[in-house]
């Protein structure tokens, strides 16, 4: 609004300096009156400034709400608490019609293992075939595998409109080592991991996924597959606990389970206000608090919310700058 009627209050001041005649009888008198027109201008323009931010901020308030989408979800244990916080985030937005059609669970999982569950045990396939599934999400052990192209070209076939997410984890053991077995039992420190190092291995990481998802996107000549980057959003919140300004956690453990690297409460909402904001494109900020957070007795009420916004801010950075999203730049909002 103010871009608006700002050049035009100035267009204003000049016409009414041409066209009135004694302001340019005296050069005094001239300067004096249109310095008393940019004031008197300028006064109206910014007295009202808050009620145009109003009427914007009512207006993106208003804006309609998506329908309610159904999810199929392929996991592993650094993926499979997503579900029911995406359930709980999309109701807690307002979200009618969301579903979760199904869940594909294998411990220590790659894709590939889902697609060949024998007869389909978990119903993947046939949920797919049937058109039954908007949103598909998978989630790698490291890098991604043939799986992911399988599950991509069955649910294209069958529902051109489908997306399919690739999440990107955060680094077990805190380093890039993508090898399989995997090496759960390394016994590391996470208080003491290099985070600048962490930081070089994941965005070598995540350089090699998006790659993949990127070639995976023209071979099936469209942008289907789309990447979650929680594992940018999870360096950006060790940092910030490093600095201090992660209300309500101390050590880099307040973050980890165990060695290997699974989630303890506040890791696995950062990872569901990912996903909120990829697959239903729009922010998480503002959302109320999820319930394993608000169970953490060790926070006080205060340290939950701040870390709840905090959490929903570094979600929405990570997914809306990052250009696999569908809502990163340089994509158009694919």
């Amino acid at each position: 609004m103010k871009r608006i009627l700002l050049p035009f209050l100035i267009r204003s001041i000049i016409h009414l300096e041409m066209r009135v005649p004694y302001l340019k009888s005296d050069a005094g008198l001239c300067a004096a009156n249109v310095g008393r027109l940019i004031a008197l201008f300028a006064g109206v323009f910014f007295l009202a400034t808050p009620a145009w931010c109003a009427d914007e901020k009512t207006d993106a308030a208003a804006t309609p709400l998506p329908k309610g989408l159904r999810i199929f979800t392929c996991a592993h244990s650094f993926h499979g608490f997503v579900p029911p916080l995406l359930a709980e985030m999309a109701k807690s937005a307002g979200i009618a019609g969301h579903e979760t059609v199904g869940i594909s669970s294998i411990g220590g999982s790659r894709v590939i293992q889902h697609w060949d569950a024998p007869d389909d045990k978990f119903g993947t396939k046939a949920a797919l075939t049937a058109g039954k599934v908007d949103v598909l999400t998978l989630s790698p052990i490291w890098l991604p595998d043939e799986g992911i192209e399988k599950f991509a070209r069955l649910a294209v076939e069958h529902n051109p409109d489908i997306r399919i997410t690739v999440q990107e984890f955060w680094m077990p053991n805190d380093e890039y080592v993508p090898v399989y077995p995997l090496q759960a039992g390394k016994g590391i420190d996470h208080n003491a991991t290099d985070l600048s190092k962490l930081r070089k291995a994941n965005d070598q990481y995540c350089h090699d996924v998006e790659e993949f998802v990127g070639d995976l996107d023209k071979r099936l000549g469209k942008e289907a597959v789309l990447v979650v980057p929680v594992g940018v959003a999870a360096d950006a919140l060790r940092e910030k606990l490093a600095a201090g300004q992660a209300p309500g956690l101390k050590v880099q453990w307040d973050l980890f389970r165990d060695s290997w690297g699974h989630a303890q409460a506040p890791l696995q909402v950062l990872d569901g206000y990912c996903h909120f904001a990829v697959i239903y494109r729009r922010t998480p900020v503002g959302l109320p608090m999820p319930h394993i957070l608000a169970g953490m007795a060790n926070l006080s009420q205060d340290d939950k919310e701040k870390l709840n916004t905090l959490l929903q801010e570094l979600a929405w950075d990570a997914v809306s700058h990052h250009p696999l999203t569908g809502l990163g730049e340089g994509t158009g909002g694919r």
